[in-house]
């Protein structure tokens, strides 16, 4: 696996330099030291894809522009999935060779506690009592027994029960885990901590600074799933200029190609329909204008081989129950 240039070419470096406006050297410092277990420093992913048909979208749109995909993210949840789409999405993804992950159950903003609609936000996105706890662990069994592989969830002690039933074998020992950018870390401990709980890849928000990815890489190796383009409610952040520098610091990463200034789609229905779709499409197209700034800038080398999911070793909490 190639890694980027040394010689990547900054935004507008040469340019700038004539007019007196060089940039500061970069610190070899900062890079990241850490990779996926096959060397490579990036994959990608393509979020909110809601269904069979918005996947079927995205897989023709992404065959045409040419635009690798390692991971298909959904955001309403297995819950709003019948088995028979479950599994029409696991046998599209399978073909392909990508990973599917779908978004584990109840969640506080969809739930009847009213602190989460307050100014304060109360307990967010987590789940909410036992049965929320329950209604988690039973979507990711299901999920799983029609194959997916990937579980997304949105609260600490969802993600420590998952990470607790693969090691016993209730949920088969390859399933990963993914924290939502719903509930992301922002310093380099609480980073740390979702890993030790049994994160897999954890999405942090998308006005993280490039000095704070630096100071996360040195305190976990967990790949971070980073929105280049953010959705309007997790801040409509784009980032593209800084995608070299976004791998350089953070990987292993994957690159998120969402969409801002577009209605959100959760829960996902038919009445949504031609929205998701389009969303999905330009989705993809996103993903295409990334690539082709990380090439036109000598910088896109060092993804990881279609087809590649696992993170590799990473640190646990033990279980000592």
């Amino acid at each position: 696996m190639s890694a980027p240039s040394a010689e990547a070419r900054r935004p507008g470096a040469a340019a700038l330099a004539r007019v007196g406006h060089r940039a500061p050297d970069l610190d070899p410092a900062d890079a990241s030291p850490h990779t996926f277990p096959d060397g490579g420093t990036w994959r990608t992913e393509i979020p909110s894809v809601e269904g069979p048909e918005a996947l079927a979208t995205v897989l023709e749109e992404s065959a045409r522009l040419d635009v690798p995909i390692h991971r298909i993210s959904q955001g309403s949840g297995i819950w709003m999935l019948s088995d028979a789409e479950i599994t029409a999405m696991v046998t599209a993804c399978a073909e392909r060779d990508i990973e599917l992950c779908l978004f584990t159950g109840p969640r506080g903003t969809w739930d009847t506690g009213a602190a989460a609609r307050t100014d304060s936000g109360g307990g967010g996105l987590r789940a909410r009592g036992h049965d929320a706890l329950a209604g988690c662990v039973e979507d990711a069994l299901r999920a799983t027994e029609l194959g997916v592989r990937c579980l997304l969830v949105a609260d600490e002690g969802v993600l420590w029960t998952l990470h607790r039933l693969r090691a016993n074998g209730a949920l088969p020992a390859d399933t990963t885990l993914k924290v939502s950018a719903l509930i992301g870390p922002v310093n380099p401990a609480s980073y740390a901590v979702f890993e030790r709980l049994g994160a897999d890849s954890v999405n942090v928000p998308s006005d993280l600074t490039l000095a704070q990815l630096t100071e996360i890489r040195r305190q976990s190796a967990a790949p971070m799933d980073f929105y280049v383009e953010a959705p309007d409610d997790l801040g409509g952040f784009v980032r593209m200029y800084e995608v070299a520098e976004l791998i350089r610091r953070g990987g292993p990463i994957y690159l998120k190609f969402g969409l801002s200034k577009a209605q959100g789609i959760y829960p996902y229905g038919a009445h949504l329909r031609e929205h998701a779709l389009a969303t999905a499409r330009e989705r993809v197209r996103r993903g295409r204008l990334v690539l082709d700034l990380l090439a036109r800038h000598g910088a896109d080398g060092g993804m990881s081989p279609l087809g590649a999911r696992l993170p590799g070793p990473l640190r646990r909490f033990p279980d000592e129950t």
